[in-house]
């Protein structure tokens, strides 16, 4: 099985290493194209191993001809621009999975001309660590082989569920832009640290670590993160003090306030 990659960013790296670390498949497995020579050759040099690299070109038509799994990993912007470029070389077989951002089912299957099978993702960017959360949908042409195979490859590099494509736009928000506003609260917690006399770096480490330890609760508990809000708030405590303020300052409806944004903006691209 041959898996390509049209574009070589984040996170076609993300996916790379995710695949090549659970060992689903070795480097002579993966092909991928990019615009820039420069970005073939670090990324075929990145994932060397053992003596194999990922085959690397300039040509997408080529990537796409040769591939089983065509993964489209640029931006929405370009789709525009690349698809004509692969299309005649999709075959009737070839699985296509899109990452982009706000780009329907619909949208990429009159871009393609033809019946291709296609799925639908959105990945987020914590797979650079193999901690991603993807959202996934199909159209009507992918058989239940290739949805397993699809959801083998999306785990690789953290959890895949399945949705339906009208929640796509929801699954972009919540996971997909949601961690710039978890740094965002990263660097103000160890903002506030640094203000109480912490070094910066260990600040930044101990924010981190409660995000981290807190998330992992979440999911491994299976409590309401209210409920585990309030193992954490003693009466009259500090904690209960400093739920105060941040709904004074009405933290979290800016939290879904932003959320519905980010929808908004999804479901006009």
């Amino acid at each position: 099985m041959k898996i390509g990659f049209i574009g070589l960013g984040n996170m076609a790296k993300a996916i790379i290493g995710g695949l090549l670390e659970k060992e689903i498949v070795t480097p002579k497995d993966l092909i991928g194209s990019a615009a820039t020579q420069e970005t073939c050759d670090k990324v075929s040099a990145m994932f060397e191993k053992n003596g194999e690299r990922v085959e690397t070109t300039l040509d997408n038509g080529y990537v796409a001809k040769v591939s089983d799994v065509l993964f489209l990993a640029v931006k929405p912007q370009f789709f525009g621009d690349v698809i004509p470029q692969v299309r005649e070389n999709v075959g009737e077989r070839t699985l296509v999975i899109s990452i982009a951002a706000g780009k329907t089912l619909e949208f990429i299957e009159n871009a393609f001309e033809k019946k291709i099978k296609l799925v639908r993702t959105m990945p987020n960017t914590p797979a650079l660590v193999g901690e991603g959360c993807t959202g996934v949908c199909f159209n009507d042409q992918v058989e239940e082989n290739d949805k397993e195979l699809a959801l083998k490859l999306l785990s690789s590099f953290g959890a895949a569920h399945v949705v339906p494509e009208r929640l796509m736009d929801v699954v972009g928000a919540v996971s997909g832009s949601s961690p710039a506003y978890i740094f965002m609260l990263i660097e103000a917690m160890s903002d506030a640290a640094v203000l109480g006399g912490m070094p910066r770096k260990q600040a930044i480490e101990f924010a981190a670590q409660s995000v981290l330890g807190s998330a992992k609760l979440v999911l491994e508990t299976g409590k309401h993160p209210g409920e585990l809000k309030d193992m954490v708030c003693s009466p009259a405590g500090t904690t209960i003090e400093g739920v105060r303020v941040l709904e004074d300052n009405g933290f979290r409806g800016s939290v879904i306030e932003a959320l519905k944004a980010c929808i908004d903006k999804s479901r006009k691209l």
